[in-house]
């Protein structure tokens, strides 16, 4: 918990956490208004799913353009900019008149997450090498957390019954957070770095975290899309239990990312990237037994295994030799999204061609696979 001590008693590392809780107090309140929004267009499930991919279209379309903007401007900068732009974007979803507004209307605040996706992270990678301190699991910690704020605004859809009030005072307690920290940050810019031309030895690193963090960030997704349909199918759970599965994982990952700071600064990058993959292997071990209590426990030592890996990815690309924090950032985003977003659509077609469990050995079988990639990381750190 040092890590979380550090963020919550000095202004300079909780003014970087709280961008990463703005990010998804934002992204879920948007989230938890789809159903509402889908009725009120008159739209079905696919036309919906359409609307949705816009969303991913501009995360993806800002990827490529990212780090350079975040060059020229300064990191810091960048990020209070990014800042601004979810403020400004997060409203126009809920307003949206039609679909092809609705379709406009998340490509600008798919495209405005992206990039300030990118920003933070690269931020919180170049204080932590200035200060030689280290907090990277810990804001990622507080994105988990700004998605329980998010959950629980839910309980205001009942009292509001205004899906645009709502957002505007997410958006309002977000922008007034961020306006009386900014300062701690806003001035910081990339530590310059030996530029070397391009060669497959710097970009070969970059490669196996991609991968890794394609696999990881895939499998969050299809837990946090199956984990409920595994446990009233396979395991035969009763109604009540149903989200029991999500609920530990993401409660696990929340608490892994606090802790994972303090372990990473004794074991080392590599180590701890293995030691959440044994975790999670565990974890979907457990699972496989499809007993009630041994999958619900299994999803949450998995969400214990996972919390810890993506933010040491970035960790990791944000210092690679000859490669600057904001490009290597850039990447790894780039492949985490688009596990998160494709993944649970490959594995969905393992589940319809065989079953829940088939899907969930593969997961197995690909947590193996990271598992081994640590032990490529470790030999190349030495």
């Amino acid at each position: 918990m040092k890590s979380l001590r550090l963020i919550l008693s000095n202004p300079r590392y909780f003014a970087p956490a709280w961008v990463f809780a703005s990010l998804n107090i934002l992204f879920g309140t948007w989230a938890i208004y789809i159903p509402l929004v889908k009725e009120s267009l008159q739209i079905d499930k696919a036309t919906l799913g359409i609307a949705i991919f816009f969303l991913s279209l501009g995360v993806f379309t800002i990827f490529p353009v990212a780090s350079r903007i975040i060059n020229r401007l300064g990191v810091g900068r960048s990020t209070w900019i990014g800042v601004l732009l979810i403020c400004a974007t997060a409203i126009l979803p809920v307003l949206a008149p039609s679909f092809i507004t609705l379709a406009i209307a998340l490509f600008l605040f798919g495209a405005t997450n992206g990039f300030t996706d990118i920003s933070m992270n690269t931020l919180v990678t170049e204080i932590e090498k200035e200060d030689k301190q280290n907090f990277m699991s810990a804001a990622h910690g507080f994105f988990s957390l700004g998605g329980v704020l998010a959950g629980l605004g839910s309980f205001l859809i009942p009292i509001l019954e205004n899906r645009v009030l709502h957002m505007l005072m997410a958006i309002l307690l977000v922008f007034s957070v961020n306006l009386a920290f900014y300062g701690r940050y806003r001035r910081i810019v990339a530590a310059p770095i030996e530029k070397e031309p391009f060669s497959f030895r710097n970009f070969k690193p970059l490669l196996l975290l991609g991968l890794v963090s394609f696999v990881i960030m895939g499998s969050e997704g299809a837990i946090v899309d199956w984990s409920g349909l595994f446990l009233k199918e396979v395991s035969m759970a009763p109604e009540a239990i149903w989200g029991a599965g999500f609920l530990g994982f993401q409660f696990m990952m929340t608490l892994g990312r606090f802790l994972g700071d303090a372990i990473s600064a004794r074991i080392g990058s590599a180590k701890i990237v293995a030691l959440g993959a044994t975790l999670a292997i565990l974890g979907f071990v457990m699972v496989l037994t499809a007993n009630i209590f041994m999958a619900v426990g299994g999803f949450a030592l998995t969400g214990l295994g996972f919390s810890v890996i993506v933010p040491e990815l970035f960790r990791i690309g944000g210092n690679i030799k000859g490669v600057e924090s904001s490009q290597g950032v850039a990447f790894i985003a780039g492949t985490g999204y688009s596990g998160f977003l494709v993944g649970p659509v490959i594995l969905g077609f393992i589940a319809e061609a065989s079953s829940l469990s088939w899907t969930f050995a593969v997961l197995l079988l690909c947590t193996v696979l990271v598992l081994l990639a640590s032990f490529l990381l470790r030999r190349r750190k030495k």
